[in-house]
């Protein structure tokens, strides 16, 4: 049975404080250990190995965004490390 938990926390802040959690997101990458929590619970989360991460920014009227998404195998599938036989 796949399980799902969930961390979300929504706030109006200030430039330097989201560059803080930033930083904070960079210095856990580097360690391999994100530990997310508020007065709701705590997600910690190990990433390791090879990382997909996805970037956008958009704008539309008055409103700007960026989003940031990085995602991981907490098992990476097993992939041969031998290239394929083609015969032309």
């Amino acid at each position: 049975m796949k399980s799902k938990t969930e961390f979300k926390h929504e706030a109006l802040l200030d430039p330097a404080d989201i560059q803080d959690l930033l930083k904070s997101i960079s210095k856990g990458l580097g360690k391999g250990r994100l530990e997310f929590s508020d007065d709701k619970g705590t997600l910690s989360l190990d990433p390791q190995g090879l990382l997909y991460l996805k970037v956008t920014a958009s704008e539309e009227d008055d409103r700007q965004q960026f989003d940031i998404k990085v995602r991981w195998e907490k098992k990476p599938k097993a992939l041969s490390k031998k290239p394929p036989k083609i015969e032309s």
